[in-house]
C-alpha cells in the first residue's frame, strides 16, 4: 500500500513495476536459458540498485507522478511485459528500456535520461542486427547457424524506442550533438540491417516503423539545432535518398517540406551537390541550395496532381518565391498552366501567371491575364490585379488606362478597408505626371500636375513616408515643377530612408542642388555618394560630378573626372568576374555620352583634333544614336559648316524623331541662314516645347523668331525670354528625370 501510494499510479501500472525489479534482482525468477550478465561495476547489488531504482527516487527528487501533466498511455506498460515476458533474452538493458520509458512519458526527463544511460546500445547491436536480418528474410526462417534470432522483434523495437526517447531527452537538456549521434545510430543500425526496407508483413501494431519515422524526422532538426549545416543537408537528403522505403507519401512529403524551407530560408552556406550513386545521363542533378528546393517542390506539386499527398497552398507559395529569386518564372508559368483544375483558384492561377508573364518581361500577356480578373466589376478581389495592372501602364506608354485602374484599385481597396490603398494613390499620380507632359494646352497640363502632385502627397500620407518609390516620385515632381526646397526635402528624407544605398537618390538630390545653383554642394553630394555606393555604379556619379565641375568652370577637374569615369567602365567591360552582359546592357550607353560630352568641352575650347578623337570613340560604339550625330553636327556648326550641320541634326532625328536638343539646334541653323525659314523654325520649336516644357534654350530661341518678325512679335518674344530666363535660374545640370 505504501509503494502504491508512493508511486501514485494503479494497479497495472504497478505490475509492470514489480515485473521490471524481479526482471533486475532476481534473474532466476524468470525463465531464463542464460544467467543475467552485469557488467564488472554492477555486480554489487547495491550499484544495482542504485541504478534500477531510480524510478523511485527519481520521484522525490522532482515531484510524484501522480502530479505530472502528462501520464503515460494505459497500454504502454501492457505492451512492456508482452515484451519482456516474450523475449527469450531478458536482459537489464529490456528493463531499462521499458523503466526509460515510462520515467519519459510521465514527465520525469532527468531520470528518463539517467535511465537511458545505462543501456549499452553497443553490446546489444549485433543481436539487433541479427534479428532485424532474420525480419527481413522472405520466409523468417531460423538461420541453421543460430537458431532462433536473438531478440523479438518487439524487443528490436523497444530498444531502438528507447535510443529515440535518450535524443530527444538529450534535446530537451541542449545536448544537441550527442542527440544527433543517438538518433544516427538508430539509422545505422535499421540502414545496414535491412538494406531493401521493412518488410510489408510487419504486425501493424509494432512500434518499430513509428520509431524509425520519428527519428527520421528528428535527426536533421537536431543538426540544424546544433548550427550543423553540413550535416543538416546531409541528414535530410540520407532520409529521402536511403529510407524513403521505409515511409509512407505524407512523411516523406513532411521531411522534403522541411527540407525546403531549410535550403530557402535558413541561410547558411552552399551545399555541396548530392552524390548520386545510380545516375543516368538524363539526370538533374542541382548544383545549389535554390536548385535544389525548386527540385524537391516541383516534386511535391507533381504529388498534389496525382492526389499522393494532400494539397497544400504553401507549396506554390515556395516554389515561386524560389523561381523568381532563381530567375525561373518561365519554368513556373509551365508548371501552372499543367496543374489540374481544382487543384488552386482560376482568379490565383490567372494572376500567378501575369506574374510570371511580367517577369519574363511579357507584360503585354500579364495584362491580357489581369484582365480576365478585373473584368468583372462585382469581383471584390481584383484588388491586387487592379495593382499590377496600374504599374505595368505606368511602365509602358499608356498612362491613360494606367489612370482608370489606379482609381478603379483605390475604389476597390478602400470598401475593404486595405491599407495597399497608397500603393494605389503612387500609382495614380504616377500615371497623371505622365498624362501631364503628354498634354497640348498648357492649362490641362498645369491641371494634371496639380492632381499628379496631390496623389502622390496622399501617397506619402498612407504610407506614412516609409515607401522610398513614393518619396522619390514626390521629389521628382516637385524639382519638375521647380518647387526645388519641397523637392530638397523629400530627396533628403529618401536619403536618410535608404541609407544612402541607391545611386539614384543621391544623383536626384544632386541635380536639385545644381537647380539651385549650389554646385559645390552638389559636388559634396556626388563625393559622400562614391563612398557610400559599389565601385561599379560609380559611372553615372562620376560624370554627373564632372557636369558639376563644368558648371563652376573647372574644365581641367572636369576631364580628369570623365577620363576616370572612362577607366572604370574600362576596368569594368574586361570582366573581373562580371557577366559580360552587366556591361553590354547600360555602360555602352554610358561609354558613349561621355565620349559626346568630352567632345562638346573640346569643341567649347575650339580645340577640333580632339574633339574629333572622342567622336570617332562614339562612333565606333553606336554610329546610330541620335546624340552622338546631333554632336558631330554641333562640330560642324562650331566650325561654321551649317548646311553639313543642318544634315547631321536631321539625321539624328530619322533616329529619334523627340530628340530635343536636335530640334532646337535646327531652328537655330534655319535662323542663321536667314531667308523665307522662319515659319520651319518656329514650327521645330513648337514641337521641342510639346516633348519638353521645361526647356529654355527652346523659350529663347522662340523669342529670338518672335523678335526678328518685327514689331507684332515683340509681346510674345517677351513672354519667350521671360520663360526662358526663370527656367534658366532653375536648369539642373542635367534632366530630373
Amino acid at each position: 500500500m505504501k509503494v502504491h501510494s508512493l508511486l501514485g499510479v494503479d494497479q497495472r501500472h504497478l505490475s509492470a513495476v514489480f515485473i521490471l525489479i524481479t526482471t533486475c534482482y532476481f534473474p532466476s525468477v524468470c525463465n531464463r536459458k542464460k544467467p543475467l550478465c552485469l557488467d564488472e561495476e554492477n555486480t554489487n547489488p547495491m550499484n544495482l540498485h542504485s541504478q534500477e531504482t531510480v524510478f523511485f527516487s527519481a520521484t522525490n527528487q522532482s515531484q510524484p507522478i501522480s502530479e505530472n501533466i502528462k501520464k503515460p498511455d494505459e497500454c504502454t506498460i501492457e505492451e512492456a511485459e508482452s515484451s519482456l515476458q516474450g523475449s527469450n533474452s531478458l536482459n537489464c538493458e529490456e528493463a531499462r528500456a521499458v523503466l526509460g520509458r515510462y520515467e519519459y512519458q510521465t514527465g520525469n526527463i532527468e531520470a528518463a535520461l539517467h535511465v537511458f544511460n545505462g543501456i549499452d546500445i553497443a553490446a546489444v547491436t549485433p543481436k539487433i542486427k541479427i534479428s532485424l536480418s532474420d525480419l527481413g528474410k522472405p520466409d523468417r526462417t531460423p538461420s541453421n547457424n543460430y537458431g532462433a534470432p536473438p531478440f523479438s522483434i518487439n524487443t528490436v523495437g523497444l530498444l531502438l524506442e528507447a535510443a529515440y526517447l535518450k535524443s530527444k531527452s538529450l534535446q530537451n537538456f541542449g545536448r544537441y550533438k550527442e542527440a544527433a549521434e543517438s538518433c544516427k545510430v538508430t539509422l545505422d543500425i535499421i540502414e545496414s540491417s535491412l538494406p531493401d526496407g521493412l518488410p510489408e508483413n510487419l504486425d501493424t501494431d509494432n512500434k518499430l516503423q513509428d520509431t524509425l519515422t520519428n527519428t527520421l524526422e528528428l535527426l536533421p532538426y537536431l543538426y540544424q539545432l546544433a548550427n550543423s549545416h553540413h550535416e543538416t543537408i546531409l541528414s535530410y537528403r540520407r532520409a529521402l535518398l536511403h529510407h524513403s522505403k521505409y515511409l509512407n507519401n505524407q512523411t516523406i512529403a513532411k521531411i522534403q517540406k522541411a527540407f525546403v524551407l531549410y535550403l530557402l530560408y535558413c541561410g547558411g552556406e552552399e551545399a555541396y551537390p548530392p552524390n548520386l550513386v545510380l545516375k543516368t545521363d538524363a539526370s538533374f542533378v542541382p548544383k545549389n541550395n535554390i536548385e535544389e528546393a525548386i527540385l524537391l517542390l516541383m516534386i511535391l506539386l507533381r504529388d498534389v496532381s496525382l492526389k499522393k499527398i494532400e494539397r497544400d497552398p504553401s507549396i506554390l507559395d515556395h516554389l515561386s518565391y524560389a523561381l523568381s529569386i532563381a530567375g525561373g518564372l518561365g519554368p513556373l508559368g509551365k508548371q501552372l498552366e499543367e496543374l489540374l483544375p481544382g487543384i488552386i483558384d482560376d482568379n490565383e492561377k490567372y494572376l500567378l501567371l501575369a506574374l510570371c508573364c511580367y517577369g519574363t518581361g511579357d507584360a503585354s500577356a500579364a495584362l491580357n491575364l489581369l484582365k480576365i480578373i478585373y473584368k468583372d466589376d462585382q469581383n471584390p478581389n481584383c484588388g491586387l490585379p487592379l495593382l499590377l495592372a496600374s504599374k505595368i501602364h505606368v511602365e509602358n506608354p499608356n498612362s491613360s488606362e494606367g489612370v482608370m485602374t489606379a482609381k478603379r484599385a483605390i475604389q476597390v481597396l478602400k470598401d475593404k478597408g486595405d491599407d495597399r490603398v497608397g500603393v494605389g494613390y503612387y500609382y495614380l499620380g504616377v500615371s497623371l505626371s505622365a498624362c501631364s507632359r503628354s498634354e497640348v494646352t498648357e492649362c490641362k497640363r498645369v491641371d494634371r500636375q496639380h492632381e499628379a502632385l496631390e496623389c502622390l502627397e496622399t501617397a506619402g500620407r498612407l504610407t506614412r513616408m516609409v515607401d522610398s518609390r513614393v518619396l522619390y516620385d514626390l521629389s521628382l515632381e516637385n524639382a519638375e515643377q521647380r518647387k526645388l526646397d519641397a523637392a530638397f526635402g523629400y530627396a533628403k528624407r529618401l536619403l536618410y530612408l535608404e541609407g544612402g544605398s541607391h545611386v539614384k537618390g543621391w544623383m536626384l538630390l544632386a541635380r536639385i542642388l545644381s537647380a539651385q545653383k549650389r554646385f559645390g554642394d552638389g559636388e559634396s553630394i556626388i563625393d559622400a555618394a562614391l563612398d557610400q555606393t559599389e565601385n561599379w555604379d560609380h559611372g553615372e556619379l562620376l560624370r554627373t560630378k564632372a557636369k558639376l565641375q563644368l558648371a563652376q568652370g573647372e574644365v581641367k577637374r572636369a576631364i580628369q573626372t570623365y577620363t576616370r569615369v572612362l577607366a572604370v567602365l574600362q576596368v569594368k567591360g574586361k570582366g573581373f568576374g562580371l557577366p559580360k552582359t552587366h556591361f553590354e546592357d547600360g555602360d555602352r550607353t554610358l561609354e558613349l555620352d561621355i565620349w559626346n560630352d568630352l567632345a562638346k568641352v573640346y569643341i567649347s575650347l575650339s580645340q577640333w583634333p580632339d574633339a574629333e578623337a572622342c567622336l570617332v570613340k562614339s562612333k565606333a560604339i553606336s554610329n546610330y544614336s541620335a546624340s552622338t550625330r546631333h554632336t558631330v553636327g554641333f562640330l560642324y556648326e562650331a566650325k561654321g559648316l551649317h548646311k553639313q550641320a543642318l544634315k547631321l541634326y536631321k539625321h539624328a532625328l530619322d533616329v529619334d524623331p523627340a530628340h530635343v536638343q536636335s530640334l532646337v539646334s535646327i531652328a537655330g541653323v534655319f535662323r542663321k541662314l536667314g531667308g523665307q525659314s522662319g515659319p520651319v523654325a518656329r514650327s521645330f520649336l513648337n514641337e521641342a516645347l510639346r516633348v519638353d516644357r521645361m526647356h529654355f534654350s527652346a523659350w529663347y530661341n522662340l523669342g529670338l523668331l518672335l523678335r526678328d518678325e518685327g514689331p507684332m512679335g515683340l509681346r510674345e518674344a517677351a513672354d519667350c525670354f521671360e520663360a526662358a530666363g526663370v527656367l534658366k535660374e532653375t536648369e539642373p545640370i542635367e534632366p530630373f528625370r
